[in-house]
């Protein structure tokens, strides 16, 4: 249990540490998935090789739309690209970086697919096993009244009676699964080995500060976005419970509940949670001026310096309402 809590812990520690679970999750529902489908070769030379092919292709597309779309990268990558410049120049390695991880992790599940398919063996057999000269072979069919390439398409067809009582289907199959596993290993290997000159090749040519700042520029995009939603959430909750009080408090005419006043150390309790609600309003009491906030937020992201924010200039835009007069300015 301590070592299931370590893993829960570190997949919840962050953005990239969740990516990489939902995509490991992935990879996993890739291999239930295969082993739960059922494979029936259609046994016809003009469809086995085309239901082979998607069987091998379609599944690892879905599985890599899936990684892309459940890798919070995708997000934080296309608002970095498309959002305007502002006050805050873009860097494209930035985007790079977020693409390569996002691409990385999404490729995951369909090659573990690929790779399952090639070391079973059974699409391979259906696809190649026309290929195959019989000749080759012992206990060959007679009388069957078949050409050679029908007769090797049903080589995948185990309940098949004209294979009943000969070993062809099973010898050309065995034949067929060794190439199969063949390719399916040479891939693995030379996945590792790319891996591997990846890692001892890269930073012989890559500049380790300039990775490292890249790094650093793209988790911080990924951390500033989940603060600002956590901060929408906290302003619009704040804004929703003054603007329903406002309302109550407001009411004429109508009958309105009175509740009793609180008692003295709950009342002051009360006191500063409306203060500290008032705080995070930052004086944003309409409508229009959040959603001037918001575009202000998306047109012109503040500049990367924390220091003297409110004594610097700034130049972003200027906003008006429909008469022509300005709502807001910021200058």
């Amino acid at each position: 249990m301590e070592c299931v809590r370590l893993v829960l812990q570190y997949f919840q520690s962050n953005s990239e540490s969740i990516s990489n679970g939902l995509c490991v999750v992935l990879a996993l529902v890739s291999v239930k998935l295969y082993t739960s489908f059922d494979f029936n070769c259609p046994c016809l030379p003009e469809y086995n090789r085309l239901y082979s092919l998607g069987v091998l292709v379609v599944p690892p597309v879905i599985l890599l739309l899936l990684g892309i779309l459940v890798n919070r990268h995708t997000g934080v990558m296309m608002d970095e690209w498309r959002r305007p410049v502002g006050n805050r120049s873009k860097n494209p390695a930035i985007v790079k970086y977020l693409f390569s991880a996002m691409l990385q992790r999404a490729m995951l599940a369909p090659l573990v697919w690929i790779l399952v398919t090639l070391l079973d063996g059974k699409v391979f057999v259906c696809a190649f096993s026309m290929s195959v000269d019989p000749k080759h072979f012992s206990g060959i069919p007679n009388h069957t009244g078949l050409d050679a390439a029908k007769l090797m398409a049903r080589v995948p067809c185990k309940e098949d009676a004209i294979f009943k009582n000969s070993s062809l289907r099973k010898a050309v199959s065995r034949y067929v699964r060794c190439y199969s596993q063949a390719v399916g290993w040479s891939i693995l290997l030379l996945l590792i080995l790319l891996a591997v000159l990846a890692r001892l090749i890269k930073p012989c040519f890559d500049n380790h500060a300039t990775f490292l700042q890249t790094r650093y520029w793209s988790n911080y995009l990924d951390l500033e976005q989940k603060l600002f939603d956590e901060t929408c959430v906290l302003h619009a909750r704040d804004f929703a419970r003054k603007n329903v009080v406002q309302f109550f408090e407001g009411a004429r005419g109508e009958e309105v509940l009175h509740l009793p006043h609180p008692p003295h150390i709950r009342y002051h309790r009360i006191v500063e949670e409306e203060e500290v609600q008032e705080e995070r309003l930052y004086g944003i009491t309409k409508q229009e001026q959040v959603d001037q906030l918001l575009n202000k937020w998306y047109l012109c992201k503040p500049e990367l310096n924390v220091t003297n924010i409110a004594h610097r200039p700034q130049v972003c835009v200027t906003w008006e309402d429909k008469h022509g007069q300005t709502l807001y300015s910021d200058v």
